[in-house]
């Protein structure tokens, strides 16, 4: 793990950074590196509803393909499934030699983008979401990123991608930079979102809620019992490890988790578990998702829906 003593910032002294995207991550990294004194342009496309906020912000704002020309690290933020039509919009006005940066792996690993030979492929992934980068950066603080090489074109691209980490702040105490690969950070992250904290937690509290309700508890009850607990848990394992949230619980309830926990995690649940994987080192995830978007969304927009509509969130929504 590497922190600001290991990285030097000299890489990206004079360098301009034009950041496409104005989202999750777009905003808060182009914030960032302009507070840290690096000169940053931002790329949207013409009717964007950002382009308030970045003008607000005091940014350079320009269509992708101006943002991108002469630029020396051109940065996609847009979402995922976006980034190869962008990437064939930017593409001619890359200048030879300039660096191609990415916040997660999977265009590159999965060959949606296929880049220009001339081009260093970079990336720096931090591991949480751009408010909370944002806020840790304003507060002097950072947070964990990985950085990644896949192609280097210059014989640059490596001190390139840990001086950008070190200009988002990912380097400062209590975080540090991690060098990984485009294949690591796609795959680990990919399966964290499907198989465990974005995909199988949320479907464990909603059953957990249903099997109480069907029980005769009272919703706001059930609520508080099995979602609402989830950030003690959650601040409990960050601040001490499993182990250590372990001994900080009643009896009561880790005799509880211990007889519970291996009912529902068994070999079974593993092995779905490496189902997922193996859907995600194929490509059948990264064909889904252009399918999903080519077809405006039919699955996640029917999802949001039915989660809006669900007894779980009116017991939410009572309690507020």
């Amino acid at each position: 793990m590497l922190t600001d003593a290991d990285l030097d910032p000299a890489p990206l002294h004079g360098r301009t950074v034009a950041i496409i995207g104005y989202g999750n991550q777009g905003r808060a990294q182009a914030l960032n590196l302009r507070d840290g004194g690096i000169a940053v342009r931002v790329g949207l496309r013409p009717g964007s509803s950002r382009a308030d906020e970045v003008r607000d912000e005091g940014l350079t704002l320009l269509p992708p393909a101006e943002a991108a020309r002469d630029a020396d690290i051109v940065v996609l933020l847009a979402p995922d499934e976006h980034l190869p039509a962008i990437y064939t919009e930017i593409e001619p006005s890359l200048k030879p030699g300039a660096a191609l940066g990415f916040a997660h792996g999977l265009c590159i690993h999965y060959g949606l983008i296929t880049p220009r030979p001339d081009l260093d492929i970079i990336m720096v992934a931090p591991k949480g979401p751009g408010a909370a980068l944002r806020r840790l950066y304003t507060e002097g603080k950072g947070m964990v990123a990985l950085a990644a090489v896949a192609q280097d074109a210059t014989g640059n691209a490596w001190p390139l991608a840990l001086t950008y980490a070190h200009a988002l702040g990912s380097g400062r105490a209590g975080a540090g930079v991690l060098r990984s690969t485009f294949e690591q950070e796609t795959l680990s992250d990919l399966f964290n979102e499907g198989a465990v904290v974005w995909g199988a937690v949320p479907a464990l509290l909603e059953a957990g809620f249903q099997t109480l309700v069907e029980a005769g508890i009272d919703p706001q009850l059930a609520y508080l019992e099995c979602v609402s607990e989830l950030k003690l848990l959650a601040d409990l394992v960050e601040a001490r490890g499993i182990a250590g949230m372990r001994e900080a619980i009643s009896n009561t309830a880790e005799l509880g988790a211990s007889l519970g926990g291996p009912r529902l995690v068994d070999d079974g649940t593993r092995q779905r578990m490496r189902d997922v994987l193996d859907d995600l080192r194929s490509d059948r995830f990264a064909r889904a998702l252009s399918d999903e978007a080519a077809a405006d969304y039919p699955r996640l927009r029917a999802e949001r829906r039915k989660a809006a509509a669900s007894a779980l969130e009116a017991a939410r929504r009572s309690l507020l």
